[in-house]
């Protein structure tokens, strides 16, 4: 579904990251995170763009 949200532990979960890392990256704007009355929410969709933009700038750095 490409419109699916997702919670901060449904995130942490995918990524094999603890909550708190999650959390942090969102606070600190390193994912593409939106807050819903105080809650962390990352639309799926976004989330797939950012580990495709991820794997690619991770690519660019090996090749320099």
């Amino acid at each position: 579904m490409p419109d699916e949200v997702l919670t901060i532990k449904e995130v942490a979960a995918l990524l094999k990251l603890a909550e708190k890392t999650v959390y942090a990256m969102a606070q600190a704007g390193e994912i593409p995170a939106f807050k819903i009355r105080g809650q962390w929410r990352i639309k799926r969709a976004d989330l797939d763009q950012w580990i495709e933009d991820q794997k690619a700038a991770s690519r660019d750095g090996e090749s320099k």
